[in-house]
């Protein structure tokens, strides 16, 4: 068998799939390389003024904050999140849905879902939404415990909610495999 180049690896699944009957960008593995390097998952906790942006580390363990991003216009932010998934090399895009805590949806989520609709236009990896309640609370609360004046919490609370967002995406992936291959080796 002749490995499949780099380059052509997400074309290669997305064909295998699509034969398949699966929608083709739900399946590309995030742990496929793309020219080496494994792919980045961006997370953004999704604001009307503000969007909190973080990155995963390219072996999907940490999450670090990037520059929020002050919201202008649509088209602008959309190509603006574009260009960070070009630059990381995402593999896939969370966006924080913020469902009531009932677990039904609010006018924020229906925001939410609306924005996602439209980046996954845009795309060509995956946009997911997942449920971010009580993240923005958490990321006040870590910041009111670090001491750092109210008026830098402002400016860092949308970047804290999103790394908060994604390292716990980061978590529940690492501990599924985990179990995954407990489970595996117990067979």
């Amino acid at each position: 068998l002749n490995p499949i180049p780099p380059s052509q690896r997400r074309v290669y699944f997305r064909c295998i799939m699509e034969r398949e009957g699966v929608l083709a960008r739900r399946a590309i593995s995030l742990n496929l390389a793309r020219d080496g390097a494994r792919l980045r998952i961006l997370a953004i906790d999704f604001g009307m003024r503000r969007m909190g942006l973080a990155v995963s580390d390219a072996l999907g363990i940490t999450a670090q904050g990037i520059k929020t991003l002050e919201r202008t216009r649509l088209d602008d932010d959309l190509k603006h999140i574009q260009n960070l998934a070009e630059e990381y090399s995402a593999g896939l895009i969370l966006i924080g849905n913020p469902i009531s805590n009932k677990g039904t949806e609010t006018a924020m989520s229906e925001r939410v879902a609306s924005f996602a609709e439209k980046l996954r236009r845009r795309l060509s990896c995956p946009v997911e939404l997942v449920d971010e309640r009580l993240t923005s609370a958490e990321a006040n609360r870590v910041l009111r415990d670090s001491g750092i004046s109210l008026q830098k919490r402002r400016q860092a609370v949308d970047r804290m909610a999103a790394t908060l967002l994604l390292q716990s995406y980061l978590d529940r992936r690492a501990n599924e495999a985990a179990r995954r291959r407990e489970s595996g080796a117990a067979s």
